[in-house]
């Protein structure tokens, strides 16, 4: 007896050396397969498919700059408001970045097409001006900002402080 009259066939096996199965046609098509979809709506998917992924990276690359806002947030709270080398650098960075940015605008979207390009543009520099907004907010709180006329004028009167802490208590003068 040879060993392949001895083997049990199974209603679910199959023989996968068999040139029978290749020409049958009692296999299912797989999932969402359609035998009848020709191959120009394949190209039309295709080039509809490409169309999205090049507006999808345009409004990444538009995006980038609002989605930096968290982090110059967290980087702001983290430096602290006293003056020293490490939130200085901070704040540096987060001024001089945006400018960068808005001066390279132009090669920035050099690349991209589309439609809506110019609202892409729009929303850019709406986020580096926002980081600027707040590079300017920091350097504010630190002090850095000439705000009172005793900062531009030797014969004004410095502004005084109001209040004074020590200890946890408030001491008023």
């Amino acid at each position: 007896m040879s060993s392949k009259s001895t083997t049990k066939k199974f209603k679910w096996s199959l023989d996968y050396n068999s040139r029978a199965l290749a020409r049958s046609t009692d296999v299912a098509s797989p999932p969402g397969y359609n035998p009848s979809v020709g191959q120009s709506h394949t190209e039309v998917a295709k080039d509809t498919d490409q169309n999205h992924l090049i507006m999808k990276k345009s409004w990444d690359l538009a995006l980038g700059p609002i989605k930096q806002v968290p982090m110059n947030l967290l980087i702001m709270y983290m430096s602290g408001n006293s003056i020293s080398i490490f939130p200085i650098m901070m704040v540096g960075m987060m001024l001089i970045r945006p400018i960068k940015a808005l001066f390279s605008t132009g090669a920035t979207f050099k690349v991209i097409e589309g439609t809506q390009v110019a609202g892409q543009k729009f929303v850019f520099l709406l986020g580096n001006l926002l980081n600027m907004g707040l590079a300017l907010y920091k350097c504010h709180s630190m002090g850095l900002l000439p705000t009172h006329a005793s900062d531009w004028l030797a014969f004004a009167e410095p502004q005084s402080r109001l209040e004074f802490s020590d200890g946890g208590m408030s001491l008023v003068q």
